[in-house]
């Protein structure tokens, strides 16, 4: 994760745990971090890919929905 803040409000971004970079920025190989599925492959908020199957079967969520 990346703090920065900003007018007086803290930010906190998920970062790729290889590149140190936002997934829309990443431009590592985005495999899922459990069964090296290529299939649906996002960031998640631990900085590591997961596929749709191994995302919810380890209750991880999504880093972008850690913004909202």
């Amino acid at each position: 994760m990346r703090l920065s803040s900003g007018g007086g409000t803290l930010v906190v971004t998920t970062v790729c745990s290889q590149c140190d970079k936002p997934e829309t920025q990443c431009t590592c190989d985005k495999y899922c971090c459990f069964c090296q599925s290529t299939y649906h492959v996002r960031l998640c908020v631990d900085g590591l890919y997961y596929c749709p199957d191994c995302r919810e079967a380890c209750d991880v969520r999504l880093a972008e929905e850690e913004t909202r």
